[in-house]
């Protein structure tokens, strides 16, 4: 399985999901921001943390405009596996591959620690080695991590089984306490909390390796 992982100046956590992929067992190429295509055979696209062109105008706004942008929207569209990542949860918002967006979080400060999420739904590759209800710990490190969606794109999220996961204690003041959602067909995934930050046990705990370890065995099994 080919993991794809986009770098834009600014990303600081490309090499973290690097290496998560590849000790999940992937075969992984590194993306710079100005290539206009993904290497051939990628399975998953990977969009990492950080602060890409420096957070600036909206974060991720500059990052979804970069030559490299077309190509991951186009794999998604032909029904290919996104992970995007704090900064990369921005830019699949911004891209308009998942709804809503990332606003400033609702203390004004940055926020950076380890903390509790529940697992909303086991129903997708990322989250299928959870179940459902599972409480698990995965580190956050976001200023701008505040979730927002109006009234109807929630419903639709909660209808759908979008809510891939939700926090134990809201850090941000995120809508209905959601950590990461799902795209309509289940195959592109955006959370704030940094799983590959939580890969292995130097990291103080390996819960985040889960996602990848399901994610590589749904693109076994395709």
């Amino acid at each position: 399985m080919k993991a794809a992982v986009i770098t834009f100046p600014g990303s600081n956590c490309d090499r973290d999901l690097a290496v998560a992929f590849e000790r999940a067992g992937a075969e992984v190429a590194r993306v710079w921001h100005k290539d206009a295509a993904l290497p051939a055979g990628t399975d998953v696209v990977a969009v990492p943390g950080g602060f890409s062109f420096g957070d600036y105008l909206r974060c991720g706004a500059i990052a979804a405009r970069s030559p490299v942008a077309a190509a991951v929207r186009a794999h998604a569209e032909r029904g290919g596996y996104v992970l995007g990542i704090c900064n990369g949860f921005q830019v699949l918002t911004e891209m308009g591959l998942l709804p809503g967006a990332l606003l400033r979080n609702a203390t004004l400060r940055y926020v950076c620690k380890a903390l509790a999420l529940r697992v909303a739904t086991s129903d997708s590759a990322f989250t299928s080695g959870w179940a459902r209800g599972a409480r698990v710990t995965i580190p956050i490190a976001h200023h701008d991590g505040n979730y927002t969606i109006d009234a109807e794109g929630l419903a639709r999220l909660g209808a759908e089984d979008r809510i891939a996961f939700t926090y134990v204690e809201n850090p941000n003041g995120a809508t209905a306490d959601i950590a990461g959602i799902l795209s309509a067909n289940r195959r592109v995934l955006g959370m704030m909390p940094h799983p590959e930050r939580m890969a292995e046990n130097p990291h103080g705990g390996t819960d985040g390796s889960v996602l990848f370890r399901s994610l590589m065995g749904a693109l076994a099994l395709a």
